[in-house]
């Protein structure tokens, strides 16, 4: 069978390979330059980082998040909120089982360092309620807030954590079952947590986390501080090398799952892949999880769902369900 008429059938069936779709990104029509990661030149590079040069139905899913959220309050009513810290950007939200001393999951949100409010991915909170769990999403810094540094966020993520081991009884938590899942940025964020001193910076036990998920994200900032972010996050080397989890696992002390979608950009892709073949190489567990035709934005959605790819394998994680 020819080439043209295997393309015409897979069409037709509704189906386009990964590989197809990232053969016809329009900054592969453009003359090379020269070379600035790998086999990128700066405009690949830059596409490679921005999420919205993959996925052309962003705004319809990230609008998605929020309805979804809306009518899961419905479902579940409004959530505690509790406060972490002394700002008024320092809360968390609970949405809490009927279950005393339940596992907890904390859910750490995206938007490219930049946005997204924890209102809006209260959408993630039925699996985990239905499932004997107590469900927590935190707000947080932004790095425009904080003119460009990520410390101040990635100290917030890890208050957050610090609180709920602290006060998980004060809405009947086992701060023993604290387990941490997580989507882009968040996922940076998360994978921070992960590898954190925790005996050292808070007195707290090591392996206060119990497992995580770290749906694309970024764990070496090396190639990112050399993309289009860098023209809003100063990046330095103290920020790359205390922020880059794959340089700090002698601290993660849980067993992982790491997730991206096959329609993601290839850095992102690369990064999830890196990620675990290093964990491995550490002796450390991880898992590797590609989500079949899902693009950046669809993949985090699975996890809203118990039968979804996330969903599913958070589940298993956390013994629950």
């Amino acid at each position: 069978m020819n080439t043209k008429r295997k393309l015409l059938l897979t069409m037709g069936s509704g189906f386009i390979s990964s590989a197809f779709a990232q053969e016809i990104r329009p900054s592969q029509t453009k003359e090379k330059g020269p070379l600035v990661w790998m086999n990128m030149d700066q405009s690949e590079l830059d596409s490679a980082y921005d999420q919205s040069a993959y996925a052309p139905n962003i705004q319809q899913v990230i609008k998605r998040y929020a309805i979804n959220s809306e009518i899961t309050r419905s479902r579940l009513g409004n959530p505690k909120t509790f406060s972490y810290g002394p700002t008024p950007i320092e809360t968390l939200d609970v949405f809490q089982c009927n279950q005393a001393k339940a596992p907890i999951n904390i859910f750490i949100h995206g938007g490219a360092w930049r946005s997204g409010l924890a209102k809006d991915f209260a959408y993630n909170a039925e699996i985990f309620v239905n499932a004997g769990a107590h469900y927590v999403v935190p707000d947080f810094i932004n790095v425009v807030q904080s003119n460009g540094d990520l410390m101040p966020m990635a100290e917030q993520v890890r208050n957050v954590v610090a609180w709920v081991y602290k006060n998980a009884s004060s809405f009947n938590g086992d701060p023993n079952k604290i387990f941490i899942s997580s989507h882009s940025s968040g996922a940076h964020l998360a994978g921070v947590a992960l590898t954190t001193d925790w005996q050292k910076d808070f007195g707290l036990p090591m392996n206060i986390l119990k497992g995580g998920v770290l749906c694309s994200g970024m764990y070496d900032l090396k190639p990112v501080r050399l993309s289009a972010r860098s023209s809003y996050v100063k990046f330095t080397d103290s920020v790359e090398n205390a922020l880059s989890s794959q340089r700090r696992l002698e601290y993660l002390n849980t067993p992982i799952i790491v997730a991206h979608g096959s329609l993601e950009t290839p850095e992102f892709q690369r990064q999830s892949r890196d990620f675990v073949k290093a964990v491995k190489e550490a002796g450390k567990s991880a898992e590797l999880v590609i989500g079949q035709q899902y693009n950046h934005f669809e993949m985090p959605e699975t996890l809203a769902n118990p039968y979804g790819i996330l969903g599913k394998l958070v589940l298993k994680q956390m013994k629950i369900g």
